[in-house]
């Protein structure tokens, strides 16, 4: 990008940011509807009153999750979440973005690297691309940072900037967990919220898969 500079590298990279929004948002609606595995626990550990790092939850949490392959148990991080929104931001940046390191944007990327090599590189594309990983690698640390109060500088630089939502922003989705599911800058929400509609109106998501059974 830098040796064959172009107009179109500004739009490009935009496209490629509401491209990483638009995602985070359809993984985020189908983790939050998708049902998990019953009969294994779950609903314990999902219901459970006492300290979440008591010896006691901690070898119920373990039992279950041994038992459950890794979309499952990404699925129950997301439901898990809406009960107690603030244990997502005392997350570690390497805990939030390593599932989607490892089974999304690395294959992508490596992938989209192989293309380009071969069919060569339109700045525009790559301007895109770029933008693209970036926002959807950080997007769940993105998420992270709508449940803390202290943030670094480039976070609160880019909600000045519009390019990240601001924890009200996110709020909506809390209140009723049927709308707003994007986690990045929240570009993408009014067309998700009309897929969402669409979807739960026609059973595709329901809300029994909300909870853990």
């Amino acid at each position: 990008m830098a040796s064959a500079p172009s107009l179109w590298l500004v739009p490009a990279a935009l496209l490629g940011w509401f491209l990483a929004d638009l995602m985070s948002g359809v993984v985020h609606m189908v983790m939050d509807y998708r049902s998990s595995p019953s009969g294994i626990g779950l609903d314990r550990l999902y219901f459970y009153e006492g300290s979440r790092e008591s010896d006691e939850y901690l070898a119920m949490r373990r039992a279950a999750f041994a038992q459950m392959n890794p979309v499952e148990r990404i699925t129950y991080d997301f439901k898990n979440h809406h009960p107690r929104p603030d244990a997502l931001g005392r997350r570690s940046m390497r805990t939030q973005v390593g599932a989607t390191v490892l089974f999304t944007t690395l294959p992508f990327a490596l992938l989209a690297n192989a293309v380009l090599a071969l069919a060569g590189w339109p700045v525009a594309i790559v301007a895109l691309l770029v933008s693209f990983l970036i926002g959807a690698t950080f997007a769940q640390y993105f998420h992270g940072t709508l449940h803390r109060a202290d943030n670094p500088w480039p976070v609160r630089l880019m909600r000045g900037l519009g390019l990240l939502m601001r924890p009200e922003d996110h709020r909506h989705h809390h209140d009723t967990l049927a709308r707003d599911f994007s986690t990045i800058n929240g570009w993408s929400n009014a067309l998700l919220n009309a897929v969402f509609r669409i979807a739960h109106r026609r059973g595709w998501l329901r809300d029994e898969g909300l909870t853990p059974h």
